[in-house]
């Protein structure tokens, strides 16, 4: 991708400063705090960024006060400031960043961005913009000196099967010398190290320091697990994706998004340039029925690769055999056909197997050879993973969260259990209210008895979840509510 002189001159700076400051990823004004504590770099960050060059070309409404000033960390959270940072004043659902600007000043802030209007205050600056979150992340992006640009930057984006696809891209993918980074539900890789995931697509702040790292550690490109929230919220606005996947689409986050259309039109951006520029090359679900619109809204001229069951895709399967073992199939791409076995169980993994073995093709490797390391992968955490304890019997746990994902997995368990099938499940607190009716008949439908407990209420009463759930009971014998 070329660049423009203006990123030329920012990347030097960053080179000659060997600047990557770091910030504890705590965010007051977002109401979310980190499992996780500060960022560490082996690279010095004593050295200062210039305030006025930082921000030159972005859409500012208006400035006060004297921008020629230093600037050593940028910062969303007010208890996290310390002398020289870059304060902003981000909104969010719990917390409003501008109310404490003050404490931010106290603790030193050379500069306050915000979307409100204001005055500087005695020796700090005050940038008033339109949209501060899309200035965050830019702001982030030549803060660390554009470290995405010097990675291959891979975006799954689904409501199912994004840290499936993204843990075997990272296990088929890596090569000695070259680790492959992974920012996901689970945990962030960084190749050299690894953190316990906050959420799932980390903000600017933290994405950026982490890709540094990433680069610092040699890796060879960068799996991200990309979420709706992470699109709206304008986390990976500006980053330059080489490959961009839809896996799916199905119920979830309507609490958020209001409605499935909405849903919808936040995930296709990643692919359509509406706010974030197109990937290189697009991977999409031929089987899925968002996947076929999302197809129809891709600008002309995009590269794209398909997957699914209908030999219309670019790679698609046949002759699939699923057993408690594991998933065998004939996998067939634009040049060639292989025979795929592995350990993952489940039609909906052939999929996931299907999107990486695509991915792999457009990041040049050779499907065959990839599906020649396929059996040694052993899956995922939480994800359909086995508990052995000596039992006869299988044990398994998921995170399926929807009533899609239960009824697809428990409908693959139905078809390889030969006895019963018990089910322990429930709903998460402060999330979509309509979906618990809707999984709860999932498990009905398919289960020979359940068990309804609490799952992460986060507060919410847990009587009132049960009670949503209970209006998709269809024979109350075979489920027993779980209260304590």
């Amino acid at each position: 991708m070329k660049r423009s002189p203006w990123e030329e001159e920012m990347l030097n700076v960053c080179a000659i400063k060997e600047i990557i400051p770091v910030n504890a990823p705590h965010f007051r004004s977002t109401g979310v705090t980190h499992e996780y504590g500060p960022l560490e770099s082996s690279r010095p960050h004593a050295m200062n960024f210039d305030l006025e060059k930082l921000i030159r070309g972005m859409s500012v409404i208006k400035t006060s006060g004297d921008c020629s000033r230093s600037l050593t960390s940028l910062c969303a959270d007010s208890r996290r400031v310390t002398p020289g940072s870059l304060f902003f004043a981000l909104t969010g659902l719990r917390y409003d960043g501008n109310d404490y600007i003050a404490e931010a000043i106290d603790r030193g802030a050379e500069a306050i961005v915000s979307e409100r209007p204001g005055m500087a205050g005695g020796s700090v600056a005050y940038i008033q913009v339109e949209n501060i979150r899309g200035m965050l992340a830019e702001t982030a992006r030549r803060f660390y000196g554009f470290p995405d640009r010097e990675l291959d930057l891979i975006g799954v984006t689904g409501t199912n099967g994004k840290t499936t696809v993204a843990r075997l891209l990272q296990y088929l993918l890596e090569q000695p010398g070259k680790p492959v980074g992974v920012l996901g539900t689970i945990e962030y890789s960084l190749g050299t190290r690894t953190l316990p995931a906050g959420r799932t697509t980390p903000e600017a702040l933290d994405l950026y320091p982490m890709l540094a790292q990433m680069k610092q550690a040699d890796c060879s490109c960068a799996v991200m697990e990309v979420s709706s929230h992470g699109i709206e919220q304008e986390r990976v606005t500006g980053l330059g994706f080489k490959i961009a996947a839809f896996l799916n689409l199905t119920q979830d986050h309507i609490d958020y998004h209001k409605s499935m259309e909405q849903y919808f039109e936040v995930k296709s951006r990643l692919f359509t340039g509406k706010t974030i520029a197109c990937p290189e090359i697009s991977i999409i679900n031929l089987d899925d029925p968002y996947g076929r619109r999302l197809l129809d809204l891709l600008p002309s001229g995009n590269r794209v690769l398909t997957f699914g069951t209908d030999p219309k895709a670019d790679f698609y399967a046949t002759n699939i055999k699923l057993d408690a073992q594991g998933s065998r199939f004939e996998l067939h791409w634009p040049d060639g056909t292989t025979e795929a076995a592995g350990q993952l169980l489940g039609r909906y993994n052939v999929s996931n197997i299907m999107a990486a073995m695509a991915i792999g093709y457009a990041m040049g490797f050779n499907p065959g050879e990839l599906a020649r390391r396929l059996p040694d992968f052993t899956g995922v955490p939480g994800r359909m993973e086995r508990v052995e304890a000596g039992q006869p019997f299988n044990v398994l746990v998921d995170y399926a969260h929807t009533d899609d994902a239960l009824a697809n997995a428990l409908s693959m368990l139905r078809d390889i259990t030969p006895g019963r099938l018990l089910v322990v499940f429930g709903c998460g607190g402060n999330r979509d209210p309509g979906k618990r009716p809707l999984m709860t008949r999932a498990v009905m439908d398919r289960a020979d008895h359940a068990w309804a407990t609490a799952d992460n209420p986060r507060g919410e009463n847990l009587e009132t979840i049960f009670e949503d759930m209970k209006a998709g009971v269809t024979a109350a014998e075979r489920i027993t509510f779980v209260e304590e």
